[in-house]
């Protein structure tokens, strides 16, 4: 034997480890389905939140190897328990994500297949599976056949693809960037902002609408702002709407902005990341009418339907405005292209490396059907009037009643402002962790933001928060 074939021999004895037995496959399988169980099981009893920061040194890479049952070990108690645990029923904080467990055994045959879907040559089976979902999708929110999406990494990339083609549409660029204008609310999501200098428009104006009571824009204030805005030679391009404010849950008037957008040649976008699939529900969908007039539109799987971390989604009325910017050929993809193929996800999308995502969404809706995921969305928005019933109850100011299933309170106490006392009671129930909400600030008071949408979320994990508050709230007013 050659002194190659020796040193290539050699190597594969090697790199063969990364190639388990039938055996060890199932031993490691095992192992990590007993962990999945337990953890799952425990989740009633385990605290949404923890402040406690990971072990010094916990994930060194040092070449020593470690057995699965050290491994997992140090996951659940260097991961899986620090931060906001955020499998738990008990996270009311943050817009929650799902992780229902079925969508993690599509990502498991996703990640074993190992399937590139990218390009429709590449997997078409994959490919159609995207193409399926976003029919689905388009079906749901009044979008025409014609128009074109991706599924995504999440609201970010989603929100990226949809203003890049509102920019290439509108043809804003080089001088034209500082005298165009972007009209959003006060409260629009910061991927917006950040969508915004990603693509070039940072020095373009953003006109900030007026808000009424309910935090929803006012259509008169967008009328006006743009109409000054033309009077004095801007170039007014865009508006964005929400379908669901993360800071308030508001769901925009989007009839209005709609026709509004319309009328001045505006691309309209409306951000439903969070609460779009709430249209689902038959009781709810209504208020959501004129969403189908958007030019774009983002929404979330992985928040509405429950979904791991990991998907989101976009539809743009106007295909060629989003190859504009993404469609690009190269010599080497040449066997790749065909006139009779379906739209590549890569050509709508920044991203030409592009995992098999669909399949964590098509798979739960095969097996369990739509009807679970309604039942859910419509239950988490009864929750949320229960949270603020029980609110009330016990002492606390609230926000208005919301559209959807984020709302908003505060205590006001005789001993010190309501601005240093809810920051302390925010602080208590941190420290508690066994129910995790958040805080924001709005028009200059600090309040505390229940977002209801985990999966998990159940009535006894509602009364449990009502507890953790008021036992919070005593011991903030007892250290005064």
């Amino acid at each position: 034997m050659n002194n190659l074939k020796q040193q290539i021999l050699a190597l594969q004895s090697i790199s063969n480890t990364l190639e388990p037995n039938e055996n060890q496959r199932n031993e490691y399988i095992s192992k990590v389905n007993l962990y999945a169980n337990q953890f799952i099981n425990s989740l009633d009893n385990a605290k949404a939140f923890s402040s406690e920061r990971e072990a010094p040194n916990a994930f060194t890479i040092d070449n020593e190897k470690m057995k699965m049952e050290a491994v997992l070990k140090l996951y659940d108690e260097e991961v899986a328990c620090k931060g906001i645990n955020a499998a738990s029923g008990g996270h009311l904080g943050y817009i929650p994500g799902g992780g229902i467990y079925t969508s993690a055994l599509a990502d498991y045959l996703v990640d074993i297949t190992n399937a590139y879907t990218g390009m429709y040559f590449s997997c078409p089976g994959g490919v159609t599976i995207e193409h399926e979902l976003l029919n689905w999708m388009k079906n749901i929110f009044g979008f025409p056949k014609s128009a074109i999406g991706n599924l995504t990494s999440g609201g970010s990339i989603a929100t990226l693809i949809a203003l890049t083609a509102a920019r290439d549409k509108h043809a804003i660029k080089s001088n034209n960037i500082l005298n165009s204008v972007i009209y959003v609310s006060p409260q629009v999501h910061h991927c917006i902002n950040k969508a915004i200098r990603i693509i070039g428009l940072e020095d373009v104006i953003i006109r900030h609408v007026e808000l009424d009571e309910y935090s929803k824009i006012i259509p008169s204030d967008l009328i006006q702002k743009i109409e000054k805005d033309r009077e004095e030679g801007l170039n007014p391009f865009l508006v964005i709407a929400s379908a669901g404010t993360t800071d308030t849950g508001a769901i925009d008037p989007l009839q209005n902005i709609g026709e509004i957008a319309s009328a001045n040649n505006l691309w309209y976008h409306v951000d439903a990341a969070y609460g779009g699939f709430f249209i689902l529900s038959e009781a709810h969908k209504h208020k959501f009418k004129g969403i189908e007039l958007a030019d774009s539109l983002v929404v979330d799987p992985h928040k509405g339907l429950f979904l791991p971390y990991g998907l989101g989604a976009v539809l743009v009325k106007d295909k060629e405005a989003v190859y504009h910017s993404n469609h690009y050929r190269a010599n080497y993809m040449q066997d790749a292209i065909n006139d009779d193929m379906p739209v590549n996800p890569a050509d709508v999308s920044p991203e030409l490396t592009k995992p098999f995502r669909s399949l964590r969404l098509w798979m739960p809706l095969q097996l369990h059907g739509i009807e679970p995921f309604v039942a859910c969305l419509e239950e988490k928005i009864l929750l949320t009037q229960y949270f603020r019933e029980e609110l009330l109850k016990i002492g606390f100011k609230l926000g208005p009643e919301p559209d959807l299933s984020v709302s908003y309170f505060w205590y006001t106490s005789k001993k010190t402002n309501e601005n240093a006392f809810n920051e302390k009671l925010i602080q208590e129930l941190h420290n508690d962790g066994e129910i995790f909400l958040s805080s924001t600030i709005l028009k200059g008071k600090f309040v505390i933001r229940m977002a209801i949408l985990a999966f998990r979320t159940k009535l006894h994990i509602i009364d449990n928060a009502i507890l953790m508050i008021d036992k919070a709230r005593k011991k903030v007013e007892s250290d005064l």
